[in-house]
């Protein structure tokens, strides 16, 4: 039901998301589940002839310094999954995941007051590794307090890190938002025109490019059509034409 209501509203790829909390018990690892087996046929996305992608996600809830070192050992399952992202619970552990894990994204808290500031050189750090930050926008949605809260933190990170930042949503199909609707929100975060479309756009496409990296040996490769400036179209028509247009 969630990946036919993201498919209608314009998303063109979905990440199933696998969360850890250390703090309760017997908490594991475990290999993810291939889209393959749980989706026979995707639906195909809006407006396109393809189909819908499907991602598999890591998120880590670390309240510890110690469960940090999950992340820096080279685990075959933790390898597995396209994204994985990390939820600090304190300010050592912001700046840790900022400035030294092996992730690619930086999960903020936007439900209730931030128990410290963020500051400036480990989100620039961050940055500069190819990090970005996610805020979850439906607490904005479903209640004032929450609202109040998810837009004053959002404002704070949004002066440091200079819209370096993509969106969620939580798993229920009544909270999901279209990428335009998404967009809107974030000009109330304090973001531009360009950095809202950005959140919802090139800086997720950006975060899946960063997963794929830990895969392969340096970096990934990617082509991207460049636009024809007018001028070029102008000289590629042949000069008898043009000159029938002219006149």
């Amino acid at each position: 039901n969630i990946l036919t209501v993201c498919f209608s509203v314009g998303y063109s790829a979905v990440a199933l998301n696998h969360v850890i909390d250390f703090k309760e018990k017997k908490q594991e690892i475990i290999k993810p589940v291939s889209p393959a087996e749980l989706f026979p046929s995707l639906p195909i996305v809006q407006g396109t002839s393809k189909r819908i992608k499907v991602l598999t996600r890591l998120t880590l809830i670390v309240s510890d310094p110690s469960h940090c070192n999950l992340l820096r050992s080279t685990s075959a399952n933790i390898r597995l999954y396209d994204i994985i992202a990390v939820f600090p619970k304190t300010e050592k552990l912001f700046h840790i995941a900022c400035t030294t894990l092996d992730v690619d994204l930086v999960c903020i808290n936007v439900t209730e007051k931030l128990p410290f500031y963020f500051r400036r050189p480990p989100v620039n750090m961050a940055i500069d590794r190819g990090i970005y930050f996610e805020l979850l926008y439906t607490p904005a949605i479903k209640d004032s307090t929450m609202r109040r809260y998810t837009i004053s933190n959002a404002i704070s990170l949004m002066q440091i890190c200079k819209g370096k930042v993509s969106s969620q949503s939580e798993n229920k199909p009544l909270e999901l938002r279209g990428p335009y609707d998404v967009a809107n929100l974030g000009l109330l975060f304090g973001l531009s025109e360009g950095e809202a479309k950005a959140a919802v756009s090139t800086n997720c496409r950006a975060t899946m490019l960063h997963g794929e990296t830990r895969k392969s040996a340096c970096g990934v490769v990617y082509t991207v059509k460049k636009p024809r400036k007018v001028e070029e179209e102008e000289t590629a028509v042949p000069a008898c034409k043009k000159a029938k247009t002219q006149t």
